[in-house]
Parts: structure tokens; C-alpha cells; sequence
């Protein structure tokens, strides 16, 4: 300020005395005007007394700022609530379980072999860590009022109360009931319609405010055949095509009176009926911009966008925090009578409130490395945690990053054992993550995201998991401890100890077995089966734990050449040499990629040992033929949901499968690798699980289609689909046109081949000359079929063809769901069906009566076929399963009753294929084969090597 110029004075300046003139007398016409503005304001003040003034508050009901009293004090209770943190609500000390409905009886099982869920005292965390002081233990346990009450050898009848059902285990196997932390059960009712499809609320990508429980239909089948499983307790997710999904819940799977309930109602299903935990679901990556991104309209488009939705979001429920924050603050401080407005409140930003006050579990899908770093730093800015990244197919690759989340506390990794490939954030992955989460201190859990797989085999992903090398005792958490702890129930769930809810399991055979199935299942300590099926199986053998098996190989070493010892098992198409009765185990010598000896073999083993073959000393060794894949798009995609990556449809056209075929791709790389040397591939008709043209036959192993063998078979079959996807071609908006066309294509082309007219060059591939292979019997025709009305409807076609020919029609069936339902018609006529799904769950409307098997029913689908005589085979309905193909024989042999031989078993997915289509198998003879150790049957074996008729053997 310039002092000496005109600035303001100082506010301490002396005010200078008044000028002259204001010392003079006022004149006449001024005093007038002051009084008239002086008699006006007197007007307007009488007038201002006159009204009637806002009253004192008579009864206390109204502030004087006009605000309900009432309402005030509820806002301040409110205001305690905000600020209450959860705890995990108690197991031990509770007399009764809240779930427990009065006049239930309680239960003794006795003659149990008990997995308690914890290491025995005294055991140090590390130790724990390594699996050790985990053990089963014979034990007798004890349920009353919904409550595990003892666990303790020969517990005394008579000191049970009167009416105590007594149930004997009779040693098998008793666990924890098994808990899936990521379903859409109820939400995503099966079979799929429109009308029952409730998994996303896609109004808007960010919806936390919507709740899964207002979905959740009780009376969806899927419940029961997921409890059949041994599940008994799921979260219900919303589903993933939004960033913020919404809210979930956890239930238990006992429902309605018949599972001991009083009542249908998705209430009644809470877990914890006290609801001290929330739960909320969201989402990150692909999903939500291939959703809501329209570019210059709206977004997310990218995962750039993605990161502002979930910031922006978490902004404005920040805002009503501090804001209800700073008001709670104010009232407490000076009274509700004193406060000028109500606590703030807003429904829409309520739950999201909730998960950064801590009151909140939250569950993020996310796959990639990017994706979880984002979301990791979405933590840290605004402070909440996250309690696992679900599917997480990347985490494995970067513990670090998520031992960077807020909080301290790492989250888990709730993943699949082995399904990728299916859309480009899936593509990066490994059966082995669990393994590799694990030995970094992080928690590994298997889940089903039912219905993408059945949670009725939830458990069976966690038994791969111990095959893929997770310690047994992890692998067993990952479906009970671990998501319990997760989900705030770690005093209550997923332990057989006193205190703990009474959710319990007898199994027929370890529960990490091939094939386990539940004897009886109980819910809140009642049982949920009156009449179960049990399934004719010998004493159980409980998996012995074996370091060695934790061992992960991920990539083989070729040798042209190596001789094998230690086999105690020959299941392929190969002659014993100098059999010996006496000897415990044979050998194998291998040159250039084939077997030229299997059994003593003594001289071969001499001269390979002086030519410095390589021998390999196996533990309990197998050798079998290689496995077929058949029905999958193996060899014609790669990632599943990219276009660029895929053949293509082909709704309208008929094409050959050899014209498009691509090898050298991961999917095929893992087919070799647990196997699968051998696939036969036909072009989609609109997706993986429908055909349209000629298939062909083809080695995975091989680099290009040029090279030598690479293709066995150039057109195998000729495929059409009879399931509801057929109503989208042109001319066929019905399933009577589509069965009418395929009826009118085979007669013409019986009529062609009566005429015997010449087929022209161009026609050679034509669709109409391998029709009349098909009417000649010289070419199988397979049609991808589910309901068995359908299927019933191709015989007939059949039939009708066959009456006007000589010959007959090689026909089989794929798909098959509903196959059981006319095995004798199929049987009676020669016809082959390749089960794909293995075992189907009714996730469709045409697969509505499948057989989802014990302890509902007795039997599958692939039971009731063999029992009439049809050649059976398991096909891949999804290409994930690759890996899976000797396990799922494993299944069928497990449960069969002994109905199969451990090598018919494993021509389920190998030497059957080719029978049902009339086929030359590639053999043993021409170098393919697998060698094992343990059997290859069973979930602890490990393949050790793979020859897939190339000249070489891929060791491991």
C-alpha cells in the first residue's frame, strides 16, 4: 500500500472530526424527509408485530428449526450403528444354533474318521503352514440344536437324550460341509430362461445399492443338486457385467419343510441370521466395457474408464461419510435440538457407505495383472478392504501386489483349478496358481461361480488343486476353512469342533477322490436326506499325503529314446513281454517315439543301458494308450470370446473342419501335455457346444497341419445340431423345420445315390456328396443333440431313410443329457451317444431330465447307457477340460458300481470314440501312449510322460 498516495487509512488510524458543513443545522426539507422514512419504518414494524410468531415447541415433538425430535434422536441412534464394526459373530459358548428350529432330534454319527479342520494343539503357525499335526481322527460326533456339541471317541448312547438318531458311519470319511464363495445359485435358477435370469442388474455399471437375496429363487432345483454335492453353504454373488455388481449373500442350502425348515424364503436361508456381516460384489476388466462402452455415448470403454467409475463412485460415498461423519460429530456435540437438518442419508450410496466404514466383505472379480493393481490402488486411496479377488487367473504371477492392498491383510485368490481360454483375460493362467499362491504365503480357494461349472463338484476343483500340487490339507481349506475365515464365519463354519454349526458331510471315499459322493449330508445338525442313494463302493482309502507330488514340472524334455522302469500297471493295446507271474513291476523301452518292448524286457533294458538311454525309475507305473478329444473346437480357436482368434459360425453354411484347422496353440499344448495326443474337431454351428459341417481327425502335438501325420482322418464325420441354437439358421425357425430339413437333405440324397449320377469336381466337398456317404453307411453322421424327444425324432429320421436304401446309417449322438431316457431305442438301434457334458446339471431347458446322480439319484446318464448295451464315450463339451479327460473316466469308474474295468474305463476317452463313429484309432503301436505314476484314474496320479505318434517322447 502506497502511504503517501490515496490507500485506505490503517484500521487503528484516529477518525478525523466531522467537516463543517455536517456541523450546521439541517434544513427544513431534509428533517421532512427523515421523518416520513422514519414513520414508515414504524408502519412496517407495527405491521411485522402483528404477525403471528413461530410458537415454542408445546410438547418437545418440533425444533425450532422446525425439525422432528423424533426423528432426530433416530438419526443419533443411527449414528452409533454407522460407527459399529462387525466381528465374527461366536461359535463356541452359543447353547443353541440362531438357525436351529425347536423339536428337531439330535444326532449321534458314530464310527466316523474325522478331519477336524485345524492342525492338534501345540502345532507352530509354520508347521501348520506345511500340513503338519493335520490328521483324520476316529471319532464319534455329537449334534444338537444345530450345533457340533462333542467330538470324542465312543461317545455312550445312554447319555444322549431320549430320541437321538444314531447314524453309522461305518469308518468313512466325515468333514466339514463344503462352502462355495462365489455362486449365482438362485440368482441364475437352471435350467436357463429368460424370465429366471437375475444375475445382473445392467441398468447402470455401478449398482452396489441392488442385493442379490432380492433374487434368490429358493425353489431353483440347482440348490438341491449343489447341496447333493456336499455343499452347504454358498455367497451368492451378483453377477460380473457391471463394475459395482451390488450385494451378496451367504445361505445355506437347506430349504422348505422337506429339508427341515419351516418355511420357503430366501430369510430363512441367511447363514447367519443375524446378518453381522455384509457382503458386496464387484468387478473389474472385460465385462463391464464390453457391457456399458459405446463410444461418444457412454462408458466404461476401457479400463482407464473403469478406474474413474470405481473412483468417482467411491468419491461420492466418501462425501456421505465425512458427512454423516462431521453430523454425528455436531449432534453429540451440542444436542439434536440444535441441529439445523437431518443425519444425511442416501439409499443409493448406503452399502457403499458401509464398505469403507469396515462393516463390509467385499468380493472383486478380477483376472489380470493390470486389473488387480488398479484395484489394489483403489484400496489405498479410499481405505477399505478386500477380502479375495475372485477367478484372479494373474494373481499367482504378483503376490506382491496384493500384499500391497490396504489393510495388512493380503486377499484370497478364489480361482478355478483349471478352466481358461475362455475370453482374453482368462488366457494368462495355470493349473498350478493354487500351488504357487500358496508357497507365497497367500490363500488359494476354489469355487464353482456356479453355473459356469457345477458347484455340485466344487469339491472336485479342490481335489485338482491337490493334483496340480497343493498340499492336501490347503487343498481341503480351500473349500472349507478358507472361505469360512474369509467370509467372517471362520468361529462357526468349515471345522468339526464343539461349538461349530452343525453342517456336516459323510463321504463314500476320501473327498478328494475321484468320484466322492456325499452318504448324507446334514444342515444346522439335521439330516437332509431320508432315503439317500449310496453308491456300492469298497472301504475307503484315505489319500496318503505325498510331498513329492507338490513337485510342479511345468514344461518336458523330448528324448527320441528312453526306457521306463517301475510299471505296475499295462492298460493300453500293448503285449507283455515274458510275462512273469512273480514280478512285482515291468519295464518299458522307447525308440524314436514307440514302444518296442513292455515287461521284463532284460535284454532291451541291457542294450539301452549301454547306448546311455536315458532310464526313468517310476513310482507305481502306468502305461496307457493317449486320450481322444472329441466335440470341442480344439484346433479351430483359441480364445474362446475373440472373434480374431476363432473360426467362426457357420449357422448358414456347411464347411469342412480341415480347411480351417490351426495348431500350436496353448489349448492344444495342454491337451499334449496331460494326454490328449489325438482330437477330432467339426466347425460350430453358433458356438463351442454345436457343430455344423465335417470334422476332422488330427495329432495336438503337431505344429502345422502340413507336417507328417499331422492329420489322421481328413473328414471323420458330418455334423448337424437338433438342439434349440438350430432354430437361427435360415429356413429353420423351428425345431420341426430343422429335424424336416435334415429328414429332406438325406432323402435327396438317397435319391442322388439311386440315380448314381456322376459328382462333379466342384462338388466333391459339397454337402450334398457327404450326405450320400452319409445314406451309403460309408460316413457317420453325428448329431449334437440334448432332449431326449429329439433324439427320439433322429431315429426315426433314421428310419425313414434307411426304409428307401440298402444300407444303414452310421448315426451317433453328442450331447446326450437326456440319452437315459431312450437307451433301450438307442441300443435297439446300434446307436453310440458321447456324453458331453460327462455330467450334465439341467443347465439348459433340453437337458431339464438329466441325472445329476447319487445321493439324488441312482446313477447318471452314462450309467443307464451302458447298462442297455450302447457304446458310451465322454466327449469335451468346453475345451478347459482337456486336462480333465482320465479323470473324468476316473469318475465313471469310481461310481460305476463295477460295472467298468479300469480299462474299459479309459476307452471312454479313447478306443469308444472311434467305435461309435466306425474310425481308425492311432494306437499304442504307432507311438501313442502315456505313462503314469499312480493310476491314471485316480486324482494323485502325475503324468510322467507323453508320445503322441511324432517320433518323440515328451518326459516330465
Amino acid at each position: 500500500m502506497d502511504e503517501k498516495g490515496g490507500g485506505l487509512p490503517p484500521y487503528s488510524a484516529t477518525a478525523p472530526p466531522p467537516p463543517a458543513w455536517k456541523r450546521k443545522k439541517m434544513r427544513r426539507s431534509r428533517g421532512l424527509k427523515f421523518l416520513a422514512v422514519a414513520c414508515m419504518g414504524f408502519i412496517a414494524y407495527a405491521q411485522w408485530r402483528q404477525l403471528p410468531s413461530r410458537p415454542e415447541p408445546a410438547d418437545g415433538n418440533v425444533t425450532v428449526h422446525g425439525l422432528s425430535v423424533q426423528r432426530l434422536h433416530d438419526d443419533l441412534t443411527t449414528c452409533s450403528k454407522l460407527r459399529q464394526k462387525p466381528q465374527d459373530p461366536i461359535g463356541e459358548g452359543r447353547q443353541k444354533n440362531a438357525r436351529y428350529i425347536d423339536g428337531h432330534a439330535p444326532t449321534l454319527i458314530r464310527n466316523a474318521t474325522v478331519w477336524v479342520g485345524e492342525p492338534a494343539k501345540g502345532t507352530s503357525a509354520a508347521d501348520a503352514r506345511k500340513g503338519k499335526g493335520y490328521s483324520w481322527i476316529k471319532a464319534d460326533v455329537y449334534l444338537e440344536y444345530g450345533l457340533i456339541k462333542k467330538v470324542e471317541s465312543d461317545i455312550a448312547a445312554s447319555s444322549l437324550p431320549k430320541g437321538t438318531h444314531v447314524f453309522d458311519a461305518k469308518g468313512r470319511p466325515l468333514t466339514a460341509g463344503i462352502i462355495d464363495m462365489h455362486s449365482h445359485a438362485g440368482v441364475d435358477s437352471l435350467p436357463e430362461l429368460d424370465g429366471n435370469e437375475d444375475t445382473n442388474e445392467l441398468s447402470a455399471d455401478i449398482t452396489p445399492f441392488v442385493r442379490s437375496i432380492d433374487g434368490i429363487q429358493p425353489n431353483d432345483h440347482q440348490i438341491q443338486v449343489i447341496k447333493s454335492g456336499g455343499v452347504t453353504t454358498s455367497l451368492v454373488l451378483p453377477g460380473s457385467g457391471n463394475n459395482m455388481g451390488g450385494e451378496a449373500y451367504a445361505i445355506k442350502l437347506a430349504v422348505g419343510k422337506p429339508d427341515g425348515r419351516n418355511e420357503t424364503s430366501a430369510a430363512d436361508m441367511l447363514a447367519d441370521p443375524e446378518r453381522n456381516w455384509r457382503f458386496m460384489k464387484m468387478a473389474c476388466g472385460e465385462n463391464a466395457k464390453r457391457v456399458y462402452g459405446r463410444v461418444g455415448e457412454q462408458g466404461p470403454t476401457s479400463r482407464m474408464g473403469e478406474s474413474w467409475e470405481f473412483r468417482h463412485a467411491f468419491e461420492q460415498a466418501t462425501k456421505l461419510v465425512r458427512d454423516q461423519d462431521d453430523w454425528c460429530d455436531t449432534a453429540t456435540a451440542v444436542g439434536v435440538h440444535n441441529m439445523k437438518g437431518y443425519l444425511p442419508q442416501e439409499l443409493k450410496w448406503e452399502s457403499l457407505g458401509a464398505l469403507l466404514r469396515g462393516q463390509i466383505h467385499l468380493n472383486t472379480h478380477c483376472y489380470t495383472i493390470p486389473d488387480l493393481e488398479a484395484f489394489v490402488d483403489h484400496t489405498n486411496e479410499f481405505k477399505f478392504k478386500v477380502r479375495a479377488f475372485h477367478h484372479a487367473h494373474q494373481t499367482y504371477l504378483v503376490p506382491e501386489i496384493l500384499k500391497r492392498a490396504y489393510g495388512g491383510d493380503p486377499p484370497a485368490s478364489a480361482i478355478f483349478a483349471d478352466n481358461m481360454y475362455y475370453k482374453a483375460e482368462s488366457y494368462v493362467g495355470s493349473e498350478f496358481a493354487g500351488k504357487y499362491l500358496w508357497d507365497n504365503d497367500l490363500t488359494p480357494i476354489y469355487v464353482s461361480d456356479n453355473p459356469v461349472l457345477n458347484a455340485q463338484h466344487v469339491l472336485f476343483e479342490a481335489a485338482k488343486g491337490y493334483k496340480y500340487g497343493l498340499p492336501y490339507h490347503a487343498a481341503l481349506a480351500s473349500v472349507t476353512t478358507a472361505p469360512a475365515e474369509r467370509l467372517g464365519f471362520g468361529n462357526r463354519l468349515g471345522k468339526i469342533k464343539p461349538g461349530f454349526d452343525a453342517d456336516v458331510v459323510v463321504w463314500d471315499s476320501d473327498p478328494l477322490e475321484v468320484g466322492a459322493t456325499p452318504v448324507q449330508v446334514w444342515i444346522d445338525g439335521t439330516a437332509q436326506y431320508e432315503h439317500p442313494i449310496v453308491l456300492n463302493k469298497p472301504a475307503p482309502k484315505l489319500i496318503l499325503s505325498d510331498e513329492s507330488t507338490s513337485t510342479i514340472v511345468e514344461e518336458p524334455v523330448d528324448m527320441n529314446s528312453v526306457v521306463f522302469t517301475g510299471i505296475t500297471s499295462v492298460l493300453g493295446d500293448v503285449e507283455i513281454q515274458g510275462e512273469n507271474k512273480d514280478a512285482k513291476s515291468y519295464s518299458a523301452v522307447i525308440r524314436n517315439g514307440k514302444v518296442t518292448c513292455v515287461g521284463v524286457c532284460a535284454d532291451e533294458v541291457r542294450m539301452a543301458s549301454t547306448s546311455k538311454i536315458p532310464v526313468v525309475e517310476l513310482k507305481d507305473g502306468h502305461l496307457t494308450g493317449s486320450f481322444t478329444a472329441f466335440g470341442s473346437q480344439i484346433g479351430l480357436n483359441a480364445i474362446d470370446a475373440e472373434d480374431s482368434t476363432d473360426n467362426g459360425d457357420n449357422v448358414n453354411v456347411f464347411t469342412r473342419a480341415e480347411d480351417a484347422l490351426t495348431l500350436d496353440t496353448k489349448k492344444l499344448h495342454a491337451a499334449y501335455k496331460y494326454g490328449v495326443t489325438k482330437a477330432i474337431t467339426a466347425p460350430k454351428f453358433t458356438d463351442g457346444k454345436t457343430h455344423h459341417g465335417t470334422s476332422v481327425g488330427f495329432l495336438t502335438g503337431a505344429t502345422n497341419p502340413l507336417a507328417k501325420g499331422a492329420i489322421f482322418a481328413s473328414d471323420v464325420a458330418v455334423h448337424y445340431s437338433l438342439n434349440p441354437d438350430a432354430k437361427e439358421a435360415e429356413g429353420t425357425p423351428s425345431l420341426t423345420a430343422a429335424v424336416g430339413a435334415l429328414r429332406r437333405k438325406l432323402l435327396q440324397a438317397a435319391t442322388k445315390l439311386k440315380k448314381n449320377e456322376t459328382i462333379e469336381p466342384a462338388d466333391l466337398y459339397a454337402e450334398t456328396t457327404f450326405l450320400q456317404k452319409v445314406v451309403n453307411g460309408s460316413l457317420p453322421l453325428v448329431l449334437t443333440i440334448h432332449n431326449a424327444d429329439i433324439i427320439a425324432a433322429a431315429l426315426r429320421v433314421k428310419k425313414d431313410v434307411e426304409s428307401l436304401t440298402s444300407s444303414k446309417i452310421h448315426l451317433a449322438i453328442y450331447g446326450g443329457a437326456e440319452s437315459h431316457l431312450v437307451a433301450k431305442e438307442l441300443a435297439a438301434a446300434q446307436v453310440g451317444v458321447v456324453l458331453a457334458p460327462f455330467q450334465s446339471y439341467a443347465a439348459t431347458w433340453d437337458q431339464r431330465r438329466a441325472l445329476s446322480g447319487a445321493p439324488l439319484t441312482n446313477g447318471t446318464a452314462i450309467d443307464a447307457l451302458i447298462d442297455a448295451g450302447v457304446t458310451t464315450a465322454i466327449g469335451l463339451e468346453e475345451d478347459w477340460l482337456v486336462r480333465d479327460l482320465s479323470l473324468l473316466a476316473g469318475i465313471a469308474y469310481a461310481n460305476g458300481g463295477g460295472k467298468l474295468s479300469k480299462k474299459s474305463a479309459l476307452e471312454l476317452v479313447s478306443g469308444n470314440v472311434y467305435k461309435i463313429l466306425g474310425a481308425k484309432e492311432p494306437k499304442v503301436k504307432e507311438g501313442h501312449f502315456v505313462v503314469f505314476e499312480g493310476s491314471p484314474l485316480r486324482i494323485q496320479s502325475r503324468v510322467k510322460a507323453v508320445s503322441g505318434g511324432l517320433g518323440v517322447v515328451s518326459v516330465f
